[in-house]
């Protein structure tokens, strides 16, 4: 029975993990471009020529929005590719990344954090 119940949590979890690292779709919304959560969407002033400048701790901080294998580009948004061969969501060429201290839909914490970071208005 508690090897059972093990089985169950353990599936669980992985259910929960790879729901959370699935691949995002991007869509107006308020104004601004957000996650298929509703969660905003921010762009990186130090990110040029359509790369990535955020890695490592800054990556942990501002999540890349990533693009699943088949994604396709729509308009102003583009996919990239990260040093790491991931797919990243782009809006007119600048890479879409979340940021962790917004908690719900519609937080806007990270808008000029720095004054490099701000949120994505089509």
């Amino acid at each position: 029975m508690h090897t059972r119940i093990a089985a169950t949590l353990f599936v669980s979890c992985a259910a929960l993990f790879s729901i959370s690292a699935h691949a995002q779709d991007v869509k107006t919304q308020d104004g601004m471009l957000v996650d298929n959560a509703g969660m905003t969407l921010y762009t990186f002033d130090k990110d040029a020529d359509g790369k990535s400048a955020c890695y490592d701790q800054c990556a942990k901080a501002w999540p890349p929005v990533t693009a699943s294998a088949d994604a396709q580009t729509k308009g102003d948004l583009s996919i990239i590719t990260r040093d790491d061969g991931t797919k990243q969501w782009a809006y007119k060429g600048k890479p879409l990344y979340l940021f962790v201290k917004d908690s719900k839909p519609g937080d806007k914490t990270g808008d000029n954090v720095k004054d490099v970071w701000h949120i994505v208005k089509p």
